[in-house]
């Protein structure tokens, strides 16, 4: 159930409101908004009537919910989840955001020199793998913990934020001061236990739309972690698989609408892992951001014919910049703008 508070509802009748849906059974999740409070009740009480909820005072409007997620609808935050970084950038507003950076963090030299050209290009985020999930166990698994650290030190002498990739519960206490975001990998979208635990976690999130995942589905494991308490949640369509060869995945990009209808919350794209491979990036990223998303998450590398993973999908430095050279001049005609470099603030 859905309680949309009055504008001018005081604290009491909130908490008044609150009461009675705890009393019933309810699992009560709040929301305060520039100008409304909502009040979304998770839970399956047996008895109860919506009209009840409908003439208590402060109460503008209650309804029942008849999808499967409560939280990641658009109901219970019909202005949009704007997701605040510590430097002050925002993801889920105006300007949209560019994640991009190496699939694997491989050396100091490789991390820092894709830093600095990351910066250069306009992005705001260094991505990069310190846990890399392989399909194959031979395949470079990342350099752990030591990673982290030279992705650290990349991103704050470059003014970047820092974005990767948690793969289990015991990675998530020694990758907090280190990062800015945890990403959830396709792999992992349906990890319950994993999602439940970032739920905890007071950082945000960026949760990946599974291989053969349902747009219902993602919505789903986005339940997960917002009934943790944790509302700092991104998503990100990546391609899903499909009867085509031609392209290493089918990249989705009416899941970007779609998903920006049914959800509040930020939906970005994936274009490197979309289509794996690099020609067909920038195409992909341009269609993503026509179609409204808020960030492109994508890979870079400084010398993608000798990375270490993905390199046939990662472009080159200068293929970024003219990229987001020409993702400036698309955004204003779909009513964007590009975000603008930040200084980095990192606890």
């Amino acid at each position: 159930m859905i309680v949309a508070m009055q504008n001018q509802a005081t604290d009491e009748q909130i908490q008044s409101v609150i009461e009675r849906m705890v009393e019933l059974g309810f699992n009560v999740h709040r929301t305060t908004g520039e100008t409304q409070t909502i009040l979304a009740g998770v839970g399956t009480p047996e008895h109860f009537e919506v009209t009840e909820f409908q003439v208590l005072p402060g109460v503008h409007q209650a309804y029942r919910i008849s999808s499967p997620y409560k939280l990641a609808g658009r109901g219970f935050r019909p202005e949009g989840t704007r997701v605040t970084f510590p430097n002050g950038l925002v993801v889920g507003g105006d300007e949209v955001v560019i994640m991009a950076g190496p699939c694997s963090v491989e050396s100091s030299d490789q991390i820092h020199l894709s830093a600095k050209q990351v910066a250069a290009s306009g992005g705001q985020f260094l991505r990069g793998g310190a846990y890399k999930p392989r399909s194959s166990p031979y395949s470079f698994q990342g350099m752990g913990v030591e990673g982290l650290k030279l992705m650290r030190e990349a991103a704050d002498e470059n003014g970047l934020l820092v974005i990767t990739e948690v793969m289990e519960i015991s990675q998530i206490e020694a990758m907090l001061p280190y990062i800015d975001c945890f990403q959830v990998g396709a792999r992992n979208m349906q990890n319950f236990n994993l999602l439940r635990e970032l739920g905890h976690v007071r950082k945000p999130v960026l949760m990946k739309r599974g291989i053969s995942a349902t747009i219902e589905e993602v919505l789903l494991s986005a339940e997960y972690i917002l009934s943790g308490g944790n509302y700092d949640l991104m998503l990100c369509e990546r391609g899903i698989r499909t009867f085509e060869t031609a392209t290493r995945n089918t990249m989705d990009i009416s899941a970007i609408p779609v998903l920006k209808k049914l959800t509040h919350l930020p939906v970005l794209g994936d274009p490197s892992h979309g289509v794996g491979k690099r020609d067909l990036v920038p195409a992909m990223a341009l269609a993503s951001v026509a179609a409204g998303a808020d960030g492109l998450l994508m890979e870079m590398h400084p010398n993608p014919d000798k990375a270490m993973s993905d390199g046939a999908q990662s472009l080159f430095p200068d293929q970024l910049t003219k990229l987001v050279e020409k993702l400036r001049l698309l955004a204003p005609v779909v009513d964007r703008s590009i975000a603008s470099a930040v200084a980095k603030v990192h606890a």
